[in-house]
């Protein structure tokens, strides 16, 4: 197995820089080869512009679909992105780590997702669950600040699911069997409190609890989204289709 592990933290000593470094060592120790992305590390260009598209198919306006696809298909994206696509292209487990920023991730990985998920790989028809990627599979890893009970559906920083809902379906949308994410909570707090034995504790249980997410990741169910045949000629679900997510539901 080939695993891409996408990395957004500007600190390599943090929890999320170890949280990073534990999953590394176990997918190793199962055999599989792995590859890093260290956002920050790298100084990845998070802002998408003209400024990357040396070959131009319409200098006279820029279109960021007509110019990600052109790049695409004639071989002339630029370094960086090119050197992200090849990762992709050759990984059979992409994993995403990362902490929840003001209830989404940090911006250097939205950018990523914006340059490197570029057209051409998807199309109009090749998306869901006839996305480029079907057949391989994706996870994400988090941290948070706040105690898991504040994000459950019924907690004060809202429910973690629709929170990675966004990024979830991004990853169904270019085909990826996604699997159920990992979250690591109260990390701000523990942090803080790091010279406290029971704090630093808990942290190190977070890191035994991922080894063994990892370890059995082959037994994970995965999360279930709606495809092309859900969904009826203007888009909407079918009436007799379920609903597999919050945000897209049958009208009452």
């Amino acid at each position: 197995m080939k695993a891409l592990i996408v990395y957004a933290h500007p600190e390599p000593k943090s929890f999320n820089g170890q949280l990073k470094d534990t999953m590394i060592a176990e997918l190793i120790r199962q055999g599989a080869q792995v590859e890093a992305s260290d956002l920050y590390s790298m100084g990845f260009d998070p802002v998408e512009g003209a400024k990357h598209f040396q070959h131009r198919k319409r200098p006279d306006v820029f279109d960021v679909q007509t110019e990600q696809r052109h790049a695409y298909e004639g071989g002339l994206s630029s370094p960086d992105v090119q050197a992200e696509l090849d990762k992709l292209l050759s990984a059979d487990l992409v994993i995403f780590q990362f902490p929840i920023w003001w209830f989404s991730m940090p911006a250097i990985l939205k950018g990523w997702i914006d340059r490197v998920l570029v057209y051409g790989l998807f199309t109009s028809r090749r998306r869901y669950n006839e996305g480029v990627f079907a057949g391989r599979r994706a996870m994400v890893s988090v941290t948070a600040g706040g105690p898991e009970s504040t994000f459950s559906p019924r907690g004060r920083n809202g429910d973690i699911d629709l929170i990675l809902w966004p990024l979830h379906f991004t990853l169904h949308y270019m085909g990826y069997t996604v699997l159920p994410h990992f979250a690591a909570y109260g990390v701000a707090a523990a942090i803080r409190y790091a010279g406290i034995s029971a704090e630093s504790e808990r942290l190190n249980a977070y890191k035994d609890e991922l080894r063994r997410y990892i370890e059995r990741i082959d037994t994970l169910q995965p999360l279930r989204f709606n495809g092309w045949e859900d969904w009826d000629e203007n888009g909407e679900l079918k009436p007799d289709a379920p609903s597999y997510s919050a945000f897209m539901r049958h009208n009452s």
